[in-house]
C-alpha cells in the first residue's frame, strides 16, 4: 500500500480521470479509423505507454526544478531549431526533422513546452518590476523560435508555439489597450503576411472561403470532412459503421481528421460528450493555475491548459470547415507519438503545480 501511495501520491486523480476518458474515446475511434489495424493500435498503445511514463516523471518534478530548467530547455530547443534550418531532413518539401543518434526528432514539438517554461520563468523573475520593456523582450523570445518554425515550413506547429507564448504574456498582465492595438496592427499587416505565405498555405485559406473551387484538390479534405460530420446526425451511424471513413473518403482519418470519423459514428450526442470532457479538462487546469502559489507555476499551468483548448479548437475548426487546414491533431485522440508525449508532458506539469499547492498547504 505504501509503495502504491508513493507511486500515485503526486498524481491528480481528477485530472487523470478526465484525460483517461478522452484517451478511451480516442482508442475506440482510432480502432475504427484504422480499419481495425492491429499494427496501428499496437503502435498507439506503445506511444501511450511512453506518454504516461513521461507524465508520471514530470509530475514528480518540483516546480522549482522546472523553474531552474526553463532557460537550458529553451536554449537547447532553439539550438535544435537552428540545426534543423542548417542541416535537417527534408520530408515532403518541409525541413522539420533532425537525426540525433539512431533516431529522428522534431525539435519544433519541444518548443511547445520550452516556450511557456521560458516566458513563465522570465515573468517570474521580473514580477516585482514588470514594465512595457519586459513584454517587448518576451515578444522577442517568442518571435525567434516561431520564425524558425515558420521557415521549415510548419504553420500548424508555429501557431501552437505562438499561442503558448501569447497565453503567458496575456496571463502576465498585458494591458487590454496594448492587446487591442496589436490586434489592429495585425489586421493592418495581413496584406504583407499574405505575400509571405507559401503557395500551399494561400490555397488552404482560399479553400476555406470556397472549398468547391477545387473539390478534387485543395478543397477535398474540407468537403469530405464536413460531409462526414454532417452525416452523423444526432446519434451517429454507430461504431465501425461510418461510411465516409470506411469507404476511405476521409483523408488522414487516423490523425488530423479523426474528429470527422468520431462525429460520423457518434453524432451530435457523442460530440457533445467529447466537448464536455475537454471543457472539464480545461476547467480543472485553470483551477490548478488559479490556486498556484507562485507567478511561475500560475503562468505555466495557465498557458499549458489553454494550449489544450487551442489544440481542440483548431482541430475541430479545420475539420468543420471554419478554419484552414493547418495540420493540428485532436488532443489525446489522434494517432501519433510526438504530439501525444507533448500533451502528456503538459498534464504532468499541471500535476506538478497541483502537488506544489498541496505541499504549501501542509
Amino acid at each position: 500500500m505504501r509503495l502504491w501511495q508513493r507511486f500515485t501520491g503526486n498524481i491528480d486523480g481528477l485530472l487523470l480521470a478526465i484525460v483517461a476518458l478522452i484517451v478511451t474515446l480516442g482508442i475506440v475511434t482510432l480502432y475504427s479509423a484504422t480499419n481495425e489495424s492491429s499494427t496501428r493500435m499496437t503502435a498507439q498503445f506503445v506511444n501511450l505507454a511512453v506518454a504516461l511514463a513521461a507524465m508520471w516523471i514530470v509530475a514528480q518534478v518540483p516546480t522549482q526544478t522546472l523553474l531552474r530548467s526553463a532557460v537550458p530547455v529553451y536554449l537547447i530547443g532553439l539550438a535544435l531549431l537552428v540545426a534543423v534550418a542548417v542541416g535537417g531532413d527534408v520530408v515532403n518539401g518541409a525541413r522539420r526533422w533532425l537525426h540525433v543518434g539512431v533516431t529522428r526528432i522534431q525539435p519544433s514539438e519541444m518548443m511547445k513546452i520550452a516556450m511557456p517554461l521560458m516566458l513563465a520563468w522570465y515573468f517570474h523573475r521580473r514580477a516585482a518590476t514588470l514594465g512595457l520593456g519586459d513584454y517587448l523582450i518576451a515578444a522577442v523570445l517568442l518571435a525567434v523560435p516561431t520564425a524558425l518554425i515558420i521557415r521549415q515550413p510548419d504553420l500548424g506547429t508555429a501557431l501552437l508555439v505562438l499561442a503558448t507564448g501569447c497565453y503567458v504574456i496575456f496571463l502576465a498582465g498585458l494591458s487590454w489597450r496594448i492587446i487591442l492595438g496589436l490586434v489592429i496592427a495585425g489586421a493592418a499587416s495581413l496584406p504583407l503576411v499574405w505575400t509571405l505565405l507559401h503557395d500551399y498555405q494561400k490555397r488552404r485559406i482560399l479553400t476555406l472561403l470556397d472549398p468547391s473551387q477545387d473539390p478534387l484538390g485543395s478543397g477535398y479534405h474540407t468537403i469530405q470532412a464536413t460531409i462526414a460530420v454532417g452525416s452523423g446526425g444526432l446519434g451517429g451511424k454507430g461504431w465501425l459503421n461510418g461510411t465516409q471513413a470506411h469507404l476511405e473518403f476521409i483523408p488522414e482519418r487516423h490523425t488530423d481528421f479523426i474528429f470527422a470519423v468520431f462525429s460520423e459514428e457518434f453524432g451530435l450526442l457523442g460530440t457533445s460528450v467529447l466537448l464536455l470532457l475537454y471543457s472539464a479538462l480545461i476547467a480543472r487546469g485553470l483551477m490548478i493555475a488559479a490556486n498556484a502559489p507562485t507567478p511561475f507555476s500560475r503562468l505555466l499551468a495557465g498557458s499549458v491548459t489553454l494550449i489544450f483548448f487551442t489544440y481542440a479548437f483548431v482541430n475541430m475548426g479545420m475539420v468543420s470547415g471554419i478554419l484552414p487546414v493547418v495540420g493540428v491533431p485532436l488532443p489525446f485522440i489522434s494517432y501519433g507519438g510526438t504530439a501525444l508525449v507533448t500533451l502528456f508532458l503538459g498534464v504532468g506539469i499541471l500535476m506538478s503545480v497541483a502537488r506544489e499547492r498541496k505541499l504549501m498547504q501542509t
